[in-house]
């Protein structure tokens, strides 16, 4: 989506929403918990700012909930459950919020207590990876530019990009054109133009970056077991690079 004024202002309220919703998330995420809870949580925020879910009832068969709650193996898509969360678990968050019909979306992944170490460095190489692909955003820049920076910090770093999953143009609808790729396909594509708002998100693996979709129909899993990272922003595209839209 090409965003005028009154367009982006809507779109930081609802990036601000779903900021308040990874804190609320992050502060509550601890040993002992289960992630049905803190779905709850991040209800409430959504209720308490007078915003509504982009994910709840969202595709086929209908989503649950109004987060992804996806733990170790599981890259994205968790359906939220009863499962407690345990010390050591990776646990990735995925929210959306919807402003007066416009979308935010953004996720982050954590260690639950102390991580070990190949999981600290999963976690900081995939933060990395995002903030490298931001940072190549400016206008006239071309589109698969972002995918170039995420596959070469995450390969430099002997980690894996996950195949068939990938960002997405977003604005009054969560997915719009265009995808927005982690990896450089061969090709530039389209040039990046002002006022464009895209979701960043790369999704890296320990091991094979294949994955299967689970028998509830959602949770993506790495086809090995090893465990993954998802972090994930909406940015505008501006003069002066790109503005994150759903940072705290």
């Amino acid at each position: 989506m090409r965003a005028d004024r009154e367009a982006l202002a809507k779109m930081r309220r609802a990036g601000a929403v779903v900021a308040d919703m990874h804190r609320a998330v992050r502060e509550a995420a601890v040993a002992g918990v289960s992630t049905s809870h803190l779905d709850q949580l991040a209800a409430s925020v959504l209720t308490s700012r007078h915003a509504t879910s982009n994910f709840l009832g969202y595709g086929r068969p209908p989503y649950p909930a109004v987060t992804c709650m996806s733990v170790n193996e599981v890259v994205v898509h968790g359906i939220p459950d009863e499962r407690v969360l345990q010390q050591g678990d990776l646990l990735s968050v995925d929210c959306g919020a919807v402003v007066d019909g416009y979308h935010g979306d953004a996720a982050f992944s954590m260690a639950i207590g102390r991580a070990d170490a190949a999981t600290s460095r999963l976690l900081e190489v995939t933060e990395a990876a995002l903030a490298q692909a931001i940072g190549v955003i400016a206008p006239g820049v071309r589109l698969n530019e972002i995918g170039r920076a995420v596959q070469r910090a995450v390969e430099a770093a002997g980690l894996h990009v996950v195949d068939g999953y990938c960002g997405h143009g977003i604005g009054t609808a969560m997915h719009e054109p265009p995808d927005v790729l982690n990896y450089w396909p061969g090709r530039g594509g389209p040039r990046l133009a002002e006022g464009m708002t895209l979701a960043i998100e790369p999704m890296v693996a320990v091991g094979t970056p294949d994955t299967f979709v689970a028998g509830d129909g959602w949770s993506v899993v790495t086809a090995d077991g090893s465990r993954s990272a998802h972090f994930e922003h909406t940015v505008v595209v501006t003069d002066r690079g790109a503005e994150v839209l759903t940072r705290l």
